[in-house]
């Protein structure tokens, strides 16, 4: 069954930190595997923070639709994020689902030029699933950024502002890592099913893509526990850290 949660961020935890234990045994910490330049504090700036939402219809009293994030990341995004590999320096998925003015929603946040940026928001507008789950309700609306201005340029601009800096500038190297863990998974489930790929009926569609967000999320709650955040916890060598109450814990 999926799980139901007010928020629910991306959770499968571990890929990218892979990174994280390669340093060399020099006094300098290790580099990520791309470095993104940063603008110069006199020049304007040539990379940015950009996101794409996608709003999802959440019905009072029931469960959020969650098997739609897996359609719209499989169908839509995934396309997007292969013809744009070389452009996209940083991205990730964020999901959630509140009652407040956002609700439930996908968002496509990406490190990229504003060229960049204006062409995966033209792939996105353009794709003919877009257009068939907004005519039918299925979705609510999308929206993007104005690639006029980069508002967001910084690493650490779309990070927890609570975090100390340092964090701040390494986190979405890990968050990359996660949403690419995830969006394997999902492709992967998705190959595996008798069909192969997801039926072109819009409602067989949705239908298949609920299946195949219950078999993740299986795959989270049996095998999360050590392939996911034991081995995040051994990279950190097993350092004790507070969660939830307080209470420090080891995984």
């Amino acid at each position: 069954m999926p799980l139901s949660r007010s928020c629910m961020p991306l959770l499968a935890l571990g890929a990218a930190l892979m990174l994280l234990a390669t340093g060399c045994g020099t006094a300098s910490p290790p580099k990520p595997a791309s470095t993104v330049p940063h603008p110069a504090a006199d020049q304007p700036a040539t990379m940015g923070w950009w996101y794409a939402r996608f709003r999802i219809p959440w019905s009072q009293g029931a469960e959020p639709r969650w098997h739609m994030d897996v359609l719209l990341a499989t169908e839509i995004l995934t396309p997007v994020i292969e013809a744009h590999r070389d452009d996209l320096a940083l991205w990730r998925f964020h999901r959630r689902a509140a009652r407040d003015a956002a609700g439930h929603q996908l968002s496509f946040i990406f490190y990229a030029s504003p060229d960049v940026a204006h062409h995966i928001y033209g792939l996105v507008r353009s794709s003919p699933l877009a257009a068939d789950l907004l005519a039918t309700g299925e979705l609510l609306e999308i929206t993007c950024d104005d690639v006029g201005a980069v508002r967001k340029p910084n690493i650490e601009d779309t990070s927890d502002p609570q975090w100390s800096p340092l964090l701040q500038r390494s986190w979405p190297y890990f968050i990359r890592g996660v949403s690419e863990l995830w969006l394997t998974l999902v492709t992967q489930v998705v190959e595996s099913q008798p069909t192969g790929s997801a039926p072109k009926d819009l409602g067989a569609k949705i239908d298949f893509y609920r299946q195949v967000n219950e078999v993740v999320q299986a795959l989270w709650q049996r095998e999360g526990g050590h392939a996911l955040l034991h081995h995040l916890n051994a990279v950190f060598q097993y350092e004790p850290l507070m969660v939830n109450r307080r209470e420090a814990m080891q995984f």
